[in-house]
């Protein structure tokens, strides 16, 4: 999988000048447009159409400060429609415009191409298991937020510190599905993945009975699911649960995420400080990657 994510890389560092075709790029990573875009967010950290932008502006700032081009022809040759678009992304990456950074030979920013390698660090085995279901329903309150990479989102803690108690215990009752009790899922992620887009959030239950007055439903087909738990210190187990989901189980087990919620249940210690999580993926078979022994749930 890192071998034919690299090719993918290759491919798009090879028409910066051009159009890159993400569902090309999953072409050749033997993936889904969908898969690709998650798979390189986790281990990049970053979006695709954010890597690309900044891969374009980075050979533009060194024709640039070369001079022999004009800035127009270097702003077209990168995908820029006007002087004026090209100019406010160049500032926007570069912290100066093309015209003053050729005039005074400005200090630029740079991104470095990237390449996934394989490290072996800890060796940790991850607990995981594979499951059939049918359609089932989440129920409770429901919110947009937006895409937060990195610390707390506050969006959510706000929401769900609005919740009143009595409520969450309530539907809490109505719980009579795995995974069991309140339940953080998301749905609707913008395929980018880009931070600061929306996604509909829900603090609920999965549950066959009625939704209770003002909660929200959404209504889950059959399908794949992968299923990891992870227990330790909080908060850093569930944010580790996820990198190690993408940057280690995704590349070495047989499997691609498809559209659909992602589950998360959480249960704190009394103090807080550690935490058991199990998290809910959509998954389908990659069949372009044959079976081994590593398709078996450890």
């Amino acid at each position: 999988m890192l071998e034919r994510l690299n090719q993918a890389m290759e491919y798009v560092e090879r028409h910066l000048g051009e159009t890159v075709e993400v569902a090309e790029a999953a072409r050749i990573a033997a993936t889904s447009e969908y898969h690709l875009r998650r798979m390189f967010s986790a281990l990049a950290g970053m979006p695709l159409s954010e890597y690309v932008r900044r891969r374009r502006l980075t050979l533009a700032g060194a024709e640039v400060l070369a001079g022999r081009d004009t800035l127009l022809e270097i702003a077209v040759r990168y995908g820029y429609g006007s002087g004026e678009a090209f100019a406010r992304a160049f500032r926007a990456m570069h912290g100066v415009g093309p015209g003053e950074a050729r005039r005074t030979g400005a200090t630029l920013s740079s991104q470095s191409r990237m390449a996934f390698r394989l490290t072996v660090e800890g060796g940790a085995d991850m607990r995981y298991r594979v499951v059939d279901r049918p359609d089932f329903t989440v129920v409770g309150p429901k919110t947009r937020v937006p895409l937060v990479h990195t610390g707390p989102n506050h969006a959510i803690i706000d929401f769900v510190r609005g919740i009143a108690s009595e409520d969450v215990e309530r539907l809490e009752k109505l719980s009579d599905d795995e995974p069991r009790g309140i339940l953080a899922v998301c749905d609707g992620l913008d395929p980018s993945r880009a931070e600061g887009t929306e996604l509909d959030y829900y603090h609920g239950v999965i549950t066959s009975a009625a939704a209770p007055e003002g909660s929200a439903v959404l209504p889950v087909p059959a399908g794949t699911w992968a299923v990891f738990t992870a227990s330790g210190p909080a908060p850093e187990a569930i944010q580790y649960l996820w990198r190690d989901v993408y940057m280690e189980w995704f590349p070495s087990n047989p499997y691609r995420g498809c559209p659909g919620p992602e589950i998360l249940r959480t249960r704190l210690s009394p103090d807080n400080s550690e935490a058991d999580a199990e998290l809910w993926l959509p998954v389908e078979r990659d069949l372009s990657r044959p079976a081994s022994r590593a398709d078996s749930p450890s």
